[in-house]
């Protein structure tokens, strides 16, 4: 699963989270129509065709991230 927007650091990500901007999740794919509104999921970055270097965990209310772990 993947955050938009994309950000190229975890630091960044969780900066942005902690500052209350609108982060929210997305899954490539036929597996994106079954994304959780609700609870603790895996997330990493940056999208491809960049190389991932950075995952977290984070809780997800409606939708939206509201807590990088």
């Amino acid at each position: 699963m993947y955050v938009d927007p994309n950000f190229k650091t975890k630091k960044a990500f969780r900066e942005a989270v902690e500052a209350g901007k609108s982060v929210s999740l997305f899954q490539p794919g036929p597996f994106g129509l079954s994304l959780p509104s609700n609870g603790v999921v895996s997330v990493e970055g940056p999208h491809y065709p960049q190389p991932h270097t950075w995952y977290a965990s984070v809780t997800i209310e409606d939708g939206k991230v509201v807590k990088v772990r």
